[in-house]
C-alpha cells in the first residue's frame, strides 16, 4: 500500500521511525513532513497530504504533530478527507470502522511510540462496517 506522512516540528521523530517501520511491512511511504526540529506550520505539511489522498496519489494518510489536533482540524477542511485523532488503539479501531478515516492522526507529544505503532497498526488492519456508518458518513458535506 502507498501511505503519505505527514509532520511538523513535533513529529519528526516518529515519522522517521513509523517510515521504517511501514517499509519493514511492505508499505510504500511518501514523505509530506519536514525533516527538521525547527518551528514550522503544521498546515504547510497537512495542506500537500490532503491534497495526495484526494488525488489518488497514495491510498492513506497518517498526520502526527503535537496534540494531533491542528493537522486534524486542517485535513478535514478538505473534500473527501476524513482525518480522525487517536490517541489509543481502541480510537484508532473506531476511526476505521465507523469513520471510514483515509488519514490517522497521532498525538507526538502525549503517546508513546509504541502507542502510536499499535495504533498504526490497528487501524490499518481494520475495515470499515459499512451500514449505518455510511448514512452517516453520507451526511457530511463535501
Amino acid at each position: 500500500m502507498k501511505i503519505g506522512i505527514c509532520n511538523d516540528h513535533a513529529g519528526v521523530e516518529y515519522k522517521q521511525k513509523l517510515t521504517k517501520y511501514l517499509k519493514g511491512k511492505g508499505h510504500e511511504v511518501v514523505n509530506f513532513g519536514t525533516d527538521s526540529t525547527d518551528s514550522c506550520d503544521y498546515s504547510d505539511f497537512a495542506h500537500p497530504l490532503a491534497y495526495a489522498v484526494e488525488r489518488g496519489e497514495v491510498e492513506l494518510g497518517i498526520a502526527i504533530c503535537g496534540t494531533g489536533n491542528g493537522m486534524a482540524m486542517t485535513l478535514n477542511k478538505h473534500q473527501g478527507i476524513r482525518a480522525g485523532l487517536a490517541w489509543n488503539t481502541a480510537v484508532a479501531h473506531l476511526v476505521a470502522e465507523h469513520n471510514a478515516a483515509n488519514v490517522l492522526v497521532v498525538p507526538a507529544r502525549f503517546a508513546s511510540y509504541r502507542m502510536v505503532v499499535s495504533m498504526v497498526r490497528e487501524w490499518l488492519q481494520t475495515d470499515f462496517a459499512g451500514g449505518r456508518h455510511q448514512r452517516r458518513i453520507d451526511k457530511i458535506p463535501l
